[in-house]
């Protein structure tokens, strides 16, 4: 087994789908939880507040500051401090990446690495597309190292069959 703690991490342009697909591979993989990368700030607060995450969740308004605080201390010791926290998580789902070196990070934890993909057209019927040519939506174009890549141009139904078939592909993977 690699240094991979059993992680799933998820990328994908604005409106692909990235989350319903985290939350269809909850589905069929139930020993998993999804953990993003904006939540280990979340978990860490929690944390040294000794409150709830939900606490946070349902008020992150009133933690904001102190949540970018926090973010930018953990940047300011390694480039790298929330995803080295994420990695201490077995069983996780990280739905959020967008940078080529976040892909390198998970990568080089064996981490299985799962690209969604759809049209243009589809997702702006999804949700108004903003910041098209920002590095968090292009950085991955032309990344080539994905285990898997699940086109997400369809139905619902037709997306939980395909990860469906992916989740029992992964559970019987070997390590």
């Amino acid at each position: 087994m690699n240094d991979t703690k059993n992680i799933i991490a998820i990328s994908g342009k604005q409106y692909s789908g990235k989350d319903t697909v985290a939350e269809l591979l909850l589905k069929y993989m139930p020993e998993y939880k999804r953990i993003g990368i904006g939540d280990a700030i979340k978990i860490k607060l929690a944390e040294q507040k000794g409150i709830s995450l939900n606490e946070i969740y349902n008020n992150k308004h009133l933690y904001r500051e102190e949540l970018i605080r926090l973010g930018n201390w953990g940047r300011s010791i390694s480039p790298d401090y929330w995803l080295n926290n994420l990695t201490g998580f077995s069983n996780i789902i990280v739905p959020d990446l967008r940078m080529v070196y976040e892909m390198e990070y998970f990568k080089s934890k064996g981490a299985i690495l799962l690209r969604v993909e759809a049209s243009f057209e589809t997702r702006s019927k999804r949700g108004v597309i903003v910041s098209n040519q920002d590095a968090t939506e292009t950085s991955l174009d032309n990344y080539n190292k994905w285990d898997y890549i699940i086109e997400n141009n369809s139905t619902y139904e037709y997306l939980d069959d395909k990860v469906q078939k992916l989740a029992e592909a992964i559970l019987h993977r070997n390590y």
